[in-house]
């Protein structure tokens, strides 16, 4: 009897979920050989240009590529240092925002998001016009035993009024669980509401949360793995339901942190550079 009722709340978990190898998953071009830790990525609506930034221990700067892969231009973030810029995101105004969240350690009390207003990209040196700090409203140990570290965030995504962070579970015993926490988009400091626990699979190089991407139309999100992509339809804060989520396996692993939709049904990810020797490549998976 208890091995039955393990096994339906597995198969209930997953119920919903599609896991097929997706065999539309290519490589399209290979990143400049200085930019070898991308961790953030958007395919920009205005300028339609692949904008990108590198974690912590690399300059404030974003970085800009044709989608053909020909690296254009680098843009300096005046007066913002890179403690550990994880993720990119842009509104419909063509706004971006800069994920200064990561947290590996789980100790950190200066979170934050940085707004670029997407009127001042045409220059080479920019200023931030907004910044949003925040701390997650359930975190009371700094850092938590390490059977409890869930606040790291390497991925959010950004809409007109609010963020939505991603956690990347760094705990002990690693299960798949992560958090959606949401955020006010404004200037000033905010308690981080969490609004959905979810979970992956237990085994953390398949199964991190490393990245999140929202589609133009704002009606789907995809989360990043190494090796996998979730895409959940977004309307509302009640979209954050388990079942709600589809698996695409890639059939390929690596330390893959950027994603972003080019289109409804394609999307451009990026792996960091191990040592030089693999890796800091940008990938395009075709949904159809």
């Amino acid at each position: 009897m208890k091995k039955y009722i393990v096994f339906f709340s597995f198969s209930l978990l997953y119920a919903c979920s599609t896991k097929s190898q997706e065999n539309n998953f290519k490589e399209v071009f290979t990143l400049d050989k200085k930019h070898t830790e991308v961790s953030g990525m958007i395919f920009h609506q205005p300028t339609q240009k692949l904008w990108m930034l590198q974690d912590k221990g690399n300059p404030s700067e974003l970085y800009v590529y044709s989608v053909d892969g020909t690296f254009e231009n680098t843009v300096t973030v005046n007066n913002q240092e890179n403690t550990d810029w994880e993720d990119l995101s842009q509104d419909t105004n063509g706004n971006i925002y800069i994920g200064n969240f990561g947290n590996n350690d789980n100790k950190r009390k200066d979170l934050r998001i940085l707004k670029v207003d997407g009127s001042d990209l045409t220059s080479n040196s920019i200023n931030t016009s907004q910044e949003t700090t925040f701390y997650y409203e359930d975190q009371t140990d700094f850092p938590p035993k390490k059977s409890n570290l869930l606040y790291d965030c390497e991925a959010f995504v950004a809409t007109n009024d609010a963020f939505y962070l991603f956690t990347k579970n760094r705990s002990k015993g690693f299960d798949g669980t992560f958090y959606v926490y949401k955020v006010p988009n404004k200037n000033g400091s905010f308690k981080a509401k969490k609004i959905a626990t979810l979970e992956t699979c237990g085994q953390y190089k398949s199964c991190a949360i490393t990245g999140a991407a929202l589609n133009k139309n704002g009606n789907q999100i995809a989360l990043l793995t190494h090796d996998k992509v979730l895409l959940i339809p977004f309307v509302n804060d009640d979209s954050f339901k388990q079942e709600n989520i589809t698996i695409k396996e890639l059939g390929h692993n690596s330390q893959k942190e950027a994603i972003t939709f080019k289109s409804d049904k394609q999307l451009f990810m990026a792996d960091e550079s191990e040592k030089g020797k693999k890796g800091g490549k940008v990938f395009m998976l075709d949904l159809n």
